[in-house]
């Protein structure tokens, strides 16, 4: 007897998450269960994932230029976290509406845009809901 109540009338012998048959009753292989953990921990980590999100009504993209060596101009978008965006995806629909390139930092959570489009891009995240500053 290892479980707390055993052979009391409280005792709710272990079930299977699979089959649902008590534990001692399951044909289930460990192959299976393995794979049912690892999908539970997938939907898990996606839920996660999902209520870490924030609409982009609540987040507010600051835009500034910076100019690199060579004379290069950035266009640096801050105040966007991986957390709360799919900062690739953003970063892409950005690429196309500026028609430009651009690169993620992932540690510094900002986009950079190739030269100075501080108005199309403040434009285009105003359009998907983002508050915008500095454009």
């Amino acid at each position: 007897m290892t479980r707390l109540f055993a052979g009391t009338p409280f005792d709710i012998p272990p079930t299977c998450e699979i089959c649902g048959k008590v534990e001692s009753d399951c044909t289930c292989t460990p192959e299976q269960k393995a794979a049912a953990e690892r999908a539970s921990r997938e939907k898990a980590r996606l839920r996660e994932k999902e209520a870490a999100r924030l609409p982009p009504e609540k987040q507010t993209a600051r835009l500034r230029v910076e100019t690199r060596k060579g004379k290069r101009t950035v266009t640096v978008i801050d105040g966007l976290t991986a957390r709360a965006n799919d900062l690739p995806a953003l970063l892409s629909k950005l690429q196309a509406a500026c028609g430009t390139g651009g690169n993620v930092r992932n540690n510094e959570d900002r986009l950079e845009l190739q030269g100075d489009h501080r108005q199309s891009a403040g434009q285009h995240l105003a359009r998907l809901g983002y508050r915008v500053q500095g454009a």
